[in-house]
Formats: structure tokens, sequence, C-alpha cells
């Protein structure tokens, strides 16, 4: 180990039982390996160099029971340094630390401690004492735990607030969002239900439409056929006419039978036979009664 470098003398060089005296050596840093590879160094002197801070792994070296850091030029303890529980004796007499990490607290077996010569706080400094004889420095050390106890129940005490106050604000946030999620749900449930409710209005437009198409075929239908129906009366005098027509011809018929009855009778031998004779007296009585109708008719005639 060199002055600066803290290399190059062996450590074990130092090592004096379970006492390991790196004083005076005008250390800049703290030989954390070589240190934790002496478990039996449960004592160690660094005081009287030129450290500013401890490197964070010096508080891996929970072998240590007796510390000496006076007269260097600390400004601030490892956040950890409370890692230390095996410690028992603090000397941290003039340094430059304002306030000790929260971990302090944690120091348990901590029975002495010198703050003397700092630039402490003026709560801590107040509570840490002048430390000018071995019951002060005891009474410090008690003290200074307590102090830092305090803090750190504070401290877990607000961070517990805080977490409440998270878990809190989580819990709102959740509950805003199963909120805002039903309020979703509600609001697509009545957009289905507004759509459904807008193709049933669809679907009874066009059955209704349907319907009345339906009507209307069915009334342009009977419309359609009503002047088929309305024609057979007029048909129906064609009809009339061509009876009519069949019963002139048959009475013109009988009329050409009779008369070709009546010259047969008349100009041809069948004249003497029971049928003949017949036929021309009701001839000659027809024509007898035609004749008197006639003379009638003149008689009324003439008269008028």
């Amino acid at each position: 180990m060199s002055r600066g470098g803290g290399k190059g003398l062996s450590l074990k060089d130092k090592l004096d039982g379970n006492e390991l005296d790196l004083s005076l050596c005008d250390l800049n840093e703290v030989p954390v390996r070589e240190l934790a590879a002496l478990p039996k160094a449960t004592i160690l002197d660094l005081s009287c160099n030129n450290l500013i801070s401890l490197p964070s792994d010096f508080c891996s070296l929970m072998h240590l029971v007796k510390l000496d850091l006076s007269k260097n030029r600390l400004q601030q303890l490892p956040l950890d340094f409370g890692r230390l529980i095996n410690l028992q004796h603090l000397d941290l007499l003039n340094n430059r630390l304002v306030t000790l990490p929260v971990s302090f607290a944690q120091l348990k077996n901590l029975k002495w401690l010198d703050l003397k010569d700092n630039p402490l706080d003026p709560v801590l400094a107040k509570v840490a004492g002048d430390c000018l004889d071995e019951k002060q420095c005891k009474q410090a050390a008690v003290k200074v735990l307590q102090h830092m106890k305090a803090i750190q129940s504070e401290q877990d005490r607000q961070r517990q607030q805080k977490l409440q106050a998270e878990r809190e604000m989580e819990k709102k946030r959740e509950a805003e969002q199963r909120a805002k999620e039903a309020q979703e749900r509600e609001l697509r449930k009545r957009e289905k239900a507004e759509e459904k409710e807008r193709r049933r209005r669809e679907y009874d437009a066009q059955k209704a439409a349907k319907q009345e198409m339906e009507k209307k075929t069915k009334k342009e239908t009977v419309h359609t056929r009503k002047p088929a129906s309305s024609s057979r009366p007029a048909q129906r005098p064609r009809h009339k006419l061509s009876w009519s027509r069949s019963v002139l011809r048959v009475l013109l018929f009988v009329l050409f039978c009779i008369l070709c009855t009546l010259a047969a009778c008349k100009l041809t031998e069948l004249q003497h036979q029971p049928l003949c004779v017949s036929v021309n007296t009701l001839y000659e009585d027809v024509v007898a009664a035609l004749q008197n109708h006639k003379t009638l008719q003149n008689m009324l005639q003439h008269n008028s």
C-alpha cells in the first residue's frame, strides 16, 4: 500500500492482532477489497487521511466493531451505512458532515459516538452534544440513535402515507376506469338497442311497403278483369243476333217447305190426296181471312 493509492504495501503488515492502523497514510480512498480480505481486523483506524467520501461497498465490512474516521474531509456517509450493524465505537471527529444517513438508526450496537468539529445541522448538533468525555460520547451514541430512529419512523410514516395515498389514487383511477368502462358498455348497449330498433323499423317499413304493393297489384288485377266481364254483355247481342238469324232461317225454311207443299198440292196429281186436300182447304181459308182483313182495312181507311 502506498500513499494516495492505497496499494503496494500489504495490509497484513499493518495488522496487529485484530487492529488495523491505516492512519496518517495520506489515503484518498479506502482499500475496501483488501480490508474485506481481513475479517479479523475488527478495529480499523483511518484517521488523519484525505478521505472525502466512502465507497458504497465500504458498508460490506460488517465485521468492524470499532471505526476511527476522525480528521478527514468526509462530507457525507454512504446511505446504507447502517449495514455496519456490529459497529460499537465510531469516531467522526473533525470532518465536514452536516447530516447522517437515516440508516444510521440501524446501528443498534453503537455505544460510543463522537461528532465534534463538524458543521452539523443545529438539531443534530444539539442532540449529539459535546462528547468531551467517555460518558458524553456514550450519551451521544444513545441520543443520536434515538434521534435517527425518530427520523426513520417519520420517514417510514411519510412513506406509508405516500404509499397509502398512491394506493388510494390507484383505487380511484381503477374506480374511474371501471366507471368509464361501465359507461362505455352502457353506451354500446344503447347504440346496439338503437341499431336493433332501426333495423326493426326498416323491416316493418319494408313489410308494409310489400303489403301495399301486393294490395295495389291485387286491385290492378281486379280492375283488369272487370272490362273482360263487362264485355260479355256486349257479346250477348251477337249471340242473340245469331240465334235470331237461326230462327229466321228456320222460319224461312218452314215457309219454303209450306210453299213447296202448296205448289205440289195445287199443281200436281197429289191435290186429290187427303193431305193435299187439307192443305188446299187451309190455304183457301187463310186467303179468305186475309182478304176479309184487307177489306176491313179499306173500309176503316175510307171512313176515316
